[in-house]
């Protein structure tokens, strides 16, 4: 099967800037989409960027012009830069892994690989 193992995550004051990585491992032969998602207390759970395996990335408007999605096909990592942080960015974080094709013969999870989530907590 796959892991995905997160890292990057901590407090930060508003303005600040934080990066998020996040591993993959396991019998992987590509995956096709990896993002990060994120889930503040009492909401729903919304996208905030993905990346394709030909580096096509998309973010929610809340954060265009301040995040990064960057990836590495070859090491299976996806990083978020995150960059004037707000108190609104505060949430857990979670790294995602979709379109996975595996080098064995097994059943992929629908909905892909989430990793563990990482606390991102933004002070005002």
């Amino acid at each position: 099967q796959v892991q995905l193992v997160e890292s990057g995550g901590g407090l930060v004051q508003a303005g600040g800037s934080l990066r998020l990585s996040c591993a993959a491992s396991g019998s992987i032969f590509s995956i096709s989409v990896m993002g990060w998602y994120r889930q503040a207390p009492g909401k729903q759970r919304e996208l905030v960027a993905t990346i394709t395996s030909g580096y096509i990335t998309n973010y929610v408007d809340s954060v265009k012009g301040r995040f990064t999605i960057s990836r590495d096909n070859a090491k299976n990592t996806v990083d978020l830069q995150m960059n004037v942080l707000k108190p609104e960015d505060t949430a857990v974080y979670y790294c995602n892994a979709e379109g996975v094709y595996l080098t064995i013969s097994t059943l992929v999870p629908k909905g892909g690989y989430w990793g563990q989530g990482t606390q991102v907590t933004v002070s005002s």
